[in-house]
Order: C-alpha cells, then sequence, then structure tokens
C-alpha cells in the first residue's frame, strides 16, 4: 500500500503544513539500482583522537569519491583513536561544522575501536559514541543515516563500509556493528593457509559461483532476499511450503534458479536440504515466518506452537542438520531473520517476540563455535516496519504509528532487508559474526 503521507509531504503544501504542525517530515529516500548505484556525492574522510588505521585503499574502493568542491554525499569520522573525554571533544569538533553539508539521503559513519575493559576511561570514551552516533540518527534528518562501525582491521571493514556508504542501507540507522579480524585461514577453500581471501572479480557480483537457499521465499520479504541474491551473482534455491508451489516455481523460474517445496518444520527438513544439495550450499537464509498475533490472556496453545515452531525451532533443526551433515560449505553464511519485536517487546506478539528472541539467542551462541569448527559466519537482521502485504493489512491508525516511529519516519522496503542479508552473506563479510543489524529506520522502540 502506498505511502500518501510521504508523497503529500514532498509537495510543497505539505511541507508548509507538516512543518507549522509539527508533523514527522520524512524524506524519499535514496535506495539502489542499477542506474544509480552508489550516493550521489563525494566522502569526506576525518580523524578524532589519532588513528593508526591507513583507511585509504579501503575508502578508496567502497565507489564513493573523495569529496572536493561539490556535495559531500557521506562523512567518514576514524574515532578508534578516542581514549578519554578530551578525544570526545575531537568528535564534536569534527563534525559539528560539516554535518549540515551532508546531502538528503547522505551517510555518516563513525569508526570506533573495541572496548577495552582493562581501561575504564577508553571504554568510557568507546561506549559514548555509541550515544552519540544513536542520538546523532535521531536528528540529523532528510533520509541521512549514521552508524558506528567498532574494527581493529581496516581492510577486514570493507564490505561494511562498502554497504553503509551506498544507496543499499537505505534504511540501515542507529546500529552498532563490530568486525572482527576476518576469517581464519582455510576458510576460504580456493586459499592457501595463512593466504589473505582473494577479491571477488567482479565486486557487483559478488555471490558468483555460490549456492544461496531462502526459506518463505515465494513472497514478500523471501523473494526480495532471493532476488536480490541472484542479482548479485547467486544460483539461489527457492524454498517454501508445497501449498506455496505455484508462486515459488515462478520466483525460481524468473531467476534461473530452483524450487524446493517442503514444510521446513518437518523433522527431516535438514535432511531433505542436504539431499536436495549434493554439492552443498553458501549461504543459508532463514526467512520463514508467521504470526498468531493475541494477548497472552485470550493466547490458546494452538497459536503459540505454530509460532515457535516455524520461527525459532524449524531454525535450530535445519541449521544443526546442515551443519552436521556438513551441507554448509567452509566459507558459508548463515542469516536468521530476527524482529524488532523480539528486541523490544509488541503487545500482542509475546510468541512473536519469544521466537525472534530467541533468534538472537542463537546468533550470539552459536556464530563463534561455527565460525572456528565449520568456517561459517552467523547473523541476523532484525526488521521493523516493512512494507508488505501483511502491513498493508493493519488497521491504519496503527499502520501509521508503525511507520512515523523511527528517525527516518516511514516504513522499509523489503529490499532493504534483502539488501542488508547480501550484506551480511557477501564473501568479503567474513570478519561480521554474531551481529544482529536492525533494519528498521532506527526505530524508537528498543533504542
Amino acid at each position: 500500500m502506498a505511502d500518501r503521507y510521504l508523497r503529500f509531504t514532498g509537495t510543497a503544501p505539505g511541507r508548509f503544513l507538516t512543518r507549522r504542525l509539527g508533523l514527522p517530515q520524512p524524506a524519499a529516500l535514496t535506495r539502489w539500482s542499477a542506474e544509480r548505484p552508489d550516493l550521489d556525492g563525494g566522502l569526506l574522510h576525518l580523524t578524532a583522537g589519532g588513528s593508526g588505521l591507513d583507511l585509504t585503499s579501503v575508502l578508496a574502493r567502497t565507489g564513493v569519491a573523495p569529496a572536493g568542491s561539490g556535495r559531500t554525499a557521506a562523512v567518514v569520522l576514524d574515532a578508534t583513536g578516542v581514549r578519554d573525554v578530551e578525544g570526545l571533544a575531537e568528535v564534536h569538533a569534527a563534525l559539528h561544522p560539516v554535518v549540515r553539508s551532508v546531502a538528503a539521503s547522505g551517510r555518516v559513519v563513525v569508526l570506533g575501536a573495541p572496548l577495552d575493559l582493562a581501561d575504564h576511561h577508553q571504554a568510557a570514551a568507546q561506549q559514548a559514541l555509541e550515544g552519540f552516533t544513536r542520538s546523532l540518527g535521531k536528528e540529523i534528518g532528510r533520509g541521512r543515516t549514521v552508524n558506528l562501525v567498532r574494527l581493529t582491521d581496516a581492510s577486514a571493514a570493507e564490505s561494511t563500509l562498502r554497504f553503509l556508504l551506498s544507496p543499499k542501507s537505505a534504511y540501515v540507522s542507529g546500529q552498532v556493528i563490530e568486525v572482527g579480524p576476518g576469517e581464519q585461514p582455510g576458510e576460504q577453500p580456493s586459499e592457501e593457509p595463512g593466504e589473505e581471501p582473494s577479491a571477488p572479480v567482479d565486486r557487483n557480483r559478488p555471490l558468483t559461483g555460490r549456492t544461496a537457499l531462502v526459506t518463505g521465499a515465494a513472497r514478500g520479504i523471501g523473494e526480495a532476499v532471493a532476488e536480490t541474491l541472484a542479482r548479485d551473482g547467486a544460483r539461489v534455491v527457492v524454498l517454501d511450503v508445497p501449498q506455496a508451489g505455484q508462486d515459488a516455481r515462478r520466483v525460481a523460474d524468473r531467476l534461473g534458479g530452483t524450487a524446493l517445496l517442503l514444510d521446513i518444520t518437518a523433522a527431516d527438513a535438514g535432511a531433505r536440504i542436504a539431499e536436495a544439495l549434493p554439492d552443498g550450499l553458501d549461504v543459508l537464509v532463514h526467512n520463514a515466518g508467521i504470526t498468531r498475533d493475541r494477548r497472552l490472556v485470550n493466547m490458546p496453545a494452538e497459536r503459540w506452537i505454530p509460532v515457535l515452531e516455524v520461527n525459532l525451532a524449524s531454525v535450530l533443526r535445519t541449521t544443526d542438520a546442515l551443519l552436521k551433515a556438513g551441507t554448509l560449505n567452509r566459507g558459508g553464511r548463515i542469516v536468521a531473520t530476527a524482529s524488532i519485536a523480539g528486541l523490544a517487546g509488541n503487545a500482542g506478539q509475546t510468541n512473536y517476540g519469544a521466537s525472534k528472541a530467541g533468534v538472537v539467542g542463537l546468533v550470539r551462541s552459536l556464530a563463534p563455535r561455527a565460525l572456528a569448527e565449520h568456517g561459517v559466519t552467523v547473523n541476523a537482521v532484525a526488521p521493523g516496519f516493512i512494507e508488505t502485504k501483511m502491513t498493508a493489512a493493519v488497521p491504519l491508525f496503527i499502520r501509521e504509528a508503525g511507520r512515523r516511529m523511527n528517525s527516518l519516519a516511514q516504513g522499509g522496503l523489503p529490499a532493504d532487508v534483502a539488501e542488508t542479508t547480501a550484506w551480511l552473506a557477501d564473501p568479503g563479510s567474513g570478519a561480521v559474526n554474531g551481529q544482529v543489524v536492525r533494519v528498521c529506520g532506527q526505530s524508537l522502540l528498543g533504542a
């Protein structure tokens, strides 16, 4: 369903009226397209607190040229060297003069360091960057986003910076993303032990030669994820229940992939997936999910059990089965779908919130072991209000509240979740592990 309020505020009368009444003024977001794959403007690189990072070559490969006399589309502030309150003053001094000049739908990315728990001054200063970036994201406006990336190795963060400094991250704001040292030697089978993973031949199709399976891919967000992974070069397996067979085959045929029809909650679902993929799997996206909303006092077990089965139990069982069978190739990616309902809670969704919070627990527990034992990363996306057929059926006032209660004052699109999933699935994202990234326009619920 079209967001008529967003379109109205884009008109001169709409801007005047909403400004006079103090109403939200969302800006139309610039999203990725083949015709407009990069931000429109230059990149400004700043430093606060001193830094030992060499970002020159990494930033040169993000697709955003250094800012000259033209408009500034993005600002990267290297604050990894900030270790005290005086260093925080440098953060203010660096960004205060330039924030106003960042173009609409522009990007601000602050780079921080992991907290040094042996140095409470450094830990306090670096934690302060989180409050700073989240607050700036809530006030910067005009469709601009602000995110914090904690890192120690600039080269390991290349795929993350490419994503955050592109139109693909239009609905990702107020996030704190930790980038580790990268995958362990030997996790990319084409590399020799100790050798750095080679860059993809085509950065625009990083999944070329890889197989990706998306559950619940016959429609909605799952279909968008399958489309985006196929765009990036993956051979896509569209998994859905037999009842959605016609739609699943339609999507698979359009993308040059294959349809796999089975009930993901079946006890043998993992074994059947493994049997269907004798050459292994490189990307596993757990997207299938259902809702059965009702307040707890009115919720019978028949509404509780199916939600937990589809949204959580099936994810646990199939992941365990595929890891045990060796179906997930080394260098593989698991991306699960959580929700802000699992992070902040939502009235009438105790079942759904429990299932999605369970996904977060799965990611945080499994990620280090899956990487160490199988060479596979495990992350999650947590969508907020996304414009789908399901949200279009929500009553008007609740729908409008869902759209406006985020820093971008609008709902997201299935493509926003798909682009975030594709970044986590990228072979270059091996240093991103155990992360839960909200795709919610910086929802005002739960931070």
